[in-house]
């Protein structure tokens, strides 16, 4: 029996796939390697099992051995010492980064099991690239393309097996945890780089600078008809070049092929009211750059976000990867140079973009967060008819979702609306102190410049007040909300300060980074708490005559004094908050406290000389 081809769920569908693997199956048979010798683990349980972590990497390097356009290597060590694996696909006899790009040819990036119970991905890619190098029935496919592919990216995460990690995921048998061995999401780790493993794929994504990235995932959530989601960054958070490209080029390419291989296929979406679909469906475009699409969005690459549906079998998941990753393949093969200009031209507007500009006539907002908007369009939505049972377990409804199909009429939006924006700087500055914003800019590719010499600047800082902390971490991280206001200090900055221009082409990256408003922003995650910390105090007999003199020398702070009297009580009774009230308003108050020490350097202000830097 042909590889991939038995029980196939729909009535003789996927026939252009069954007949190329059956082909591949006699190429096999031919060449003396008989099919059962090439069968992935999901093919030889009958899509039952998914293979461990060391039978990838065994079946890779396998690969490697049989054929010269595959070849194995590593890029890293997750936190427990794993090898992370790279299998790279290409016709050129020794790849390397840059080579791709010098030769007119792509190169993708197709990532798997960051969540690693999502495992269909992985399977999927394990056989396409068989299907590539070893049987060579879809060759063709690295033509004009070089592949990178993450058979397993959280490493440590795949070998925690277990047939109870999801609950609400149908198959296989056993599967990996949805996080790192430190309890970390890969998926909300692109910007701040937590993870060992995050930053080894960062300086990967740097050195070889894919021109797409596919990542592979399994939804959670309802039940419907869909056997697959998708989704890319598109709209104002990416460059306009990358989502022209997705849109009106990569989509009406794949998504009908991949109906026509029997796989049906729709935005990633969500409710308005989860029990009834007719109220209407949410499209998702807007990812911020703490996960993969979002992130290749602000660096000006086209993604693709894969979710194939949690309750549908295996086989179902790990067939329509593949659909997916083979169309996408099939269609970049046919118009490289429509991918490729995409790139370069987002990378070389995106730097005239956010390089010339006056900052007073030409202040164009980069937007930071966004909501939806209620833009609806009619939609007959493919679900399941669904029911409410009450339970006494949790004392309220349970939704059921039936088997039976119901076609709802529905409708459907994707539009979404900036709520946040800020104009972008000519640069930002970064004291020496904060060392680990270097290693971030280094890890990111960002182009910036150390100062050799003392330089004065006029800057803008964001002071903030009302700041408050949730009531549990996220991701490790004790993440502060404020309210901001800018100030704007004269001051000398020492050598070894870091100066991160914001006209290049990783812009939107770098706003996202370092601007307080933006949901990633290094202030957003916590890594510059201790500026919200009091370090220094006053004893009450000390600064007592302090505060009467300025109360009896001050009649606006004296009228401010006397009516939180008036209407605060705790205030009042407090001889501290008293005294505290006066001692923030004096000249001994530390005027750093509750300052973000990213500055802005606008255009309009002195600009710092060029100096040696790493990345000059």
């Amino acid at each position: 029996m042909p590889m991939l081809t038995s029980e196939i769920p729909k009535n003789g569908v996927f026939a252009a796939i069954c007949l190329i693997l059956s082909i591949a199956a006699c190429c096999a048979h031919a060449s003396g390697e008989g099919e059962a010798v090439w069968q992935t683990a999901a093919e030889r349980t009958g899509y039952r099992e998914t293979g461990t972590y060391v039978e990838a990497v065994a079946y890779c390097k396998r690969l490697a051995d049989a054929s010269p356009f595959a070849h194995y290597t590593t890029f890293g060590q997750s936190a427990r010492g794993r090898d992370l694996p790279l299998l790279i696909l290409s016709r050129d006899e020794k790849p390397a980064s840059g080579a791709a790009h010098r030769s007119g040819k792509a190169v993708m990036l197709i990532q798997n099991c960051i969540h690693a119970g999502e495992c269909a991905g992985k399977d999927a890619s394990l056989a396409l690239a068989r299907d590539i190098v070893v049987t060579r029935s879809l060759v063709d496919l690295i033509d004009k393309i070089d592949i990178l592919i993450m058979p397993v990216f959280n490493v440590d995460g795949h070998e925690r097996r277990s047939a109870f990690n999801r609950v609400n995921q149908n198959g296989p048998d056993e599967m990996g945890w949805r996080v790192t061995a430190a309890n970390l999401n890969l998926n909300r780790d692109y910007t701040k780089a937590d993870t060992v493993e995050m930053r080894h794929w960062l300086r990967l994504w740097d050195e070889w600078d894919p021109d797409l990235l596919i990542d592979n995932h399994t939804t959670d959530g309802s039940d419907h008809r869909y056997d697959v989601l998708y989704a890319s960054a598109m709209h104002e958070n990416t460059a306009s070049e990358i989502a022209a490209y997705t849109q009106d080029v990569l989509y009406p390419a794949v998504w009908p092929r991949v109906e026509a291989d029997g796989f049906t296929a729709m935005p990633y979406f969500s409710y308005v009211d989860r029990a009834d679909p007719s109220k209407g469906i949410y499209g998702s475009s807007s990812f911020t750059p703490r996960f993969s699409t979002g992130y290749a969005g602000v660096c000006n690459r086209p993604s693709i976000l894969v979710e194939t549906h949690a309750l549908k079998p295996f086989r179902t998941r790990v067939l329509s990867t593949y659909s997916i990753m083979r169309r996408v393949l099939e269609e970049v093969n046919r118009d490289v140079a429509a991918l490729r200009g995409a790139v370069t031209g987002a990378d070389a507007s995106t730097k005239k973009q956010f390089t010339q500009r006056d900052a007073e006539s030409n202040a164009q907002s980069m937007p930071l967060r966004f909501e939806r908007e209620e833009t609806w369009q009619p939609f007959v939505f493919k679900g399941v008819r669904i029911e409410k049972r009450e339970s006494d377990i949790i004392d309220g409804e349970v939704l059921v979702y039936t088997a039976d199909a119901v076609d709802y009429t529905s409708r459907f939006s994707d539009a979404i609306s900036a709520t946040v924006e800020a104009v972008p700087p000519t640069a930002y500055v970064i004291p020496p102190e904060w060392a680990f914003v270097r290693e971030l800019l280094d890890l990111h590719g960002i182009t910036y410049r150390v100062l050799s010499e003392r330089t004065a600047f006029r800057l803008d800082y964001a002071r903030c007040s009302q700041v408050r902390f949730a009531g549990r971490p996220f991701e490790g991280h004790a993440r502060p909300a404020y309210d901001i206001e800018t100030v704007t200090r004269d001051v000398d900055m020492p050598p070894g300060t870091m100066v991160v221009p914001v006209g290049q082409p990783l812009a939107r990256l770098v706003m996202h980074l370092f601007e307080p408003k933006g949901p990633d922003s290094v202030l957003a995650w916590g890594f510059f708490n201790q500026v919200f910390e009091q370090k220094e105090y006053v004893e009450t007999y000390a600064f007592e005559p302090i505060a009467r003199e300025m109360l009896a020398n001050d009649e606006k702070l004296k009228a401010e004094y006397d009516k939180r009297l008036k209407s605060d009580e705790s205030f009042r009774d407090s001889p501290r908050s008293r005294i505290n009230f006066l001692y923030e308003r004096s000249k001994y108050w530390d005027a750093w406290k509750d300052v973000y020490p990213v500055a802005r350097l606008a255009a309009s202000t002195h600009e710092a000389p060029k100096s040696s830097g790493p990345r000059e």
